[in-house]
C-alpha cells in the first residue's frame, strides 16, 4: 500500500501536535506547520514528520508553503489552527483588533489555506477537515462568557458551507470536526477527555470518511452535530 499522506495545520502543541502523533504512530507521513520552529521539538522527534513554519493569517508564508508542497498528492488535510480571542468576550468591551484577528483567524484564514491545497487532494479519497467545535452550533444557546469564540466557529461553520460548493461532484470528503471537551490549555483541566482520546476518535472519523463525499459536522465519536 502507498503510504498516506497529511498536511497539519497548526501542529506545535495540544490537538494538533495529538494529530500528528497519532499520524506518525499509523505511518503517515506528516508535514506539520507550526508558526515557530524552535518551538517544534516534539514535531521534530516523530519519525515521518516534516516540520514547516506558517502563520496562517500571513499570505507570504502561505505562498511559500504552496510552492514547497507543489506537486504532493495529500491524503488528508486538517486545519487545525485557532485562537480562543480576548478573556473577556463581552461584546460591550470588544476591540475592533481582537476581533479582527479571532476571525480572520478562526473563521477566514482555515477556509484560504483549504483553497489553496483543495486541488492537491486525493481525487477518489481525500479529506479535508477543519477543527470545529459545537460552540459553533447556532442552534445551541450555551457558553455566554465565549460568546465570540463562538460566533468565530459559527462563522468558520458557515464559511465551510460555502467552500464546498465550488468542489462539484468531486469524491471529496469535507469535515468539520468537534473534538470533544479536552484537557488542553484552552479546554482546562476539567474537561472530559484527554488528547490522546480525541485524537483518536478523530483519526478513525477521517478514515472511516474516506471516499464518502460531501460534508459532514461531526464529533471525534463520529456523532452528527446539528448546525
Amino acid at each position: 500500500m502507498t503510504t498516506k499522506t497529511a498536511l497539519i495545520i497548526g501542529a506545535s502543541r495540544g490537538l494538533g501536535l495529538g494529530l500528528v502523533e497519532r499520524l506518525s504512530e499509523d505511518g503517515w507521513n506528516v508535514v506539520a506547520t507550526v508558526r515557530d520552529t524552535a518551538k517544534a521539538d516534539a514535531l521534530a522527534k516523530l519519525p515521518g514528520v516534516q516540520v514547516q513554519t506558517l502563520e496562517m493569517n500571513s499570505t507570504a508564508q502561505l505562498d511559500a508553503l504552496q510552492k514547497h508542497l507543489e506537486g504532493q498528492t495529500l491524503d488528508l488535510l486538517f486545519v487545525n489552527a485557532g485562537v480562543k480571542g480576548p478573556d473577556n468576550q463581552d461584546a460591550e468591551v470588544a476591540q475592533l483588533s481582537e476581533i479582527g484577528e479571532l476571525f480572520m483567524t478562526n473563521a477566514v484564514a482555515p477556509i484560504r489555506v483549504a483553497q489553496r491545497f483543495a486541488g492537491q487532494l486525493r481525487e477518489d479519497s481525500g479529506v479535508i477537515a477543519f477543527m470545529s467545535s459545537v460552540l459553533g452550533s447556532v442552534a445551541i444557546p450555551d457558553a455566554p462568557e465565549l460568546a465570540l469564540y463562538k460566533a468565530s466557529k459559527a462563522a468558520l461553520n458557515s464559511m465551510i458551507n460555502s467552500f464546498v460548493v465550488p468542489l462539484g461532484e468531486t469524491r471529496l470528503s469535507v469535515l468539520a470536526m468537534h473534538p470533544g471537551w479536552v484537557k488542553t490549555d484552552m479546554g482546562g483541566e476539567g474537561a472530559d477527555i484527554d488528547v490522546p482520546t480525541s485524537t483518536r476518535g478523530m483519526l478513525e472519523q477521517v478514515k472511516a470518511h474516506s471516499g464518502k463525499a460531501g460534508l459532514h459536522y461531526i464529533n471525534y465519536k463520529g456523532e452528527t452535530l446539528i448546525w
